[in-house]
């Protein structure tokens, strides 16, 4: 019963759900993922003053590291996650108030943004998750203004075991190595295209310039 009950817990980094999944927020807002996240925001610039938008924002902290990097920005989470949406907004409650910050429900597969909205789009430990993986980063294509960032930043470069060993738990997750985001980015139009490495942590960030 205790591998199932850990096996039921771990179907949260897919889609937080109620309290387990408020848990599993708190975890991901912190710890090693709060490692990643600072990793990944050095291997970048912002431009100042850029229209951000977290795409699969989860728990809400990178939103206010972003805002942290870019502080004269003003930066958009988005989550297919009731739950995920109301930690993200109760973790930028200050933000929100002050204009800086704002938190939508929306799929991945059809934002629900115009085309053009954003400078730079970041995407946090969530590609994994991405249902007809193509046809969300050419969403994330269209809401991107022309020289806007795609940034992604992954905890697996998709050849690390206990990544692998969690895809076989994990309903709906697929690992990508930082050559098939190269590829994915290239498909969708994207160019100038980058990957940063920790090979240590098998920590990966891949970005594409629209």
């Amino acid at each position: 019963m205790g591998q199932k009950k850990d096996a039921d817990f771990l179907q949260n980094t897919r889609k937080p759900v109620g309290e387990d999944g408020e848990k599993m927020l708190e975890l991901m807002n912190g710890g090693h993922h709060e490692v990643l996240s600072n990793w990944g925001l050095r291997q970048i610039e912002i431009k100042p003053g850029s229209d951000m938008l977290d795409a699969g924002c989860g728990g809400g902290a990178n939103l206010r590291r972003l805002l942290g990097k870019c502080p004269d920005g003003h930066a958009t989470g988005v989550d297919y996650s009731f739950t995920s949406v109301k930690v993200s907004r109760a973790e930028n409650a200050e933000n929100i108030k002050n204009g800086k910050c704002d938190v939508f429900m929306g799929d991945i597969n059809d934002l629900p943004f115009s085309s053009g909205s954003f400078d730079f789009v970041s995407a946090f430990e969530t590609v994994y998750f991405w249902p007809t993986v193509e046809n969300a980063f050419s969403e994330v294509y269209r809401v991107l203004r022309d020289g806007g960032m795609f940034f992604i930043c992954n905890e697996s470069d998709g050849r690390d075991q206990s990544s692998i060993d969690n895809s076989r738990i994990i309903k709906g997750m697929s690992l990508y190595t930082p050559e098939r985001l190269e590829e994915l980015m290239t498909g969708a139009g994207f160019r100038e295209i980058r990957h940063f490495a920790n090979s240590a942590l098998s920590h990966i960030v891949v970005t594409g310039i629209k």
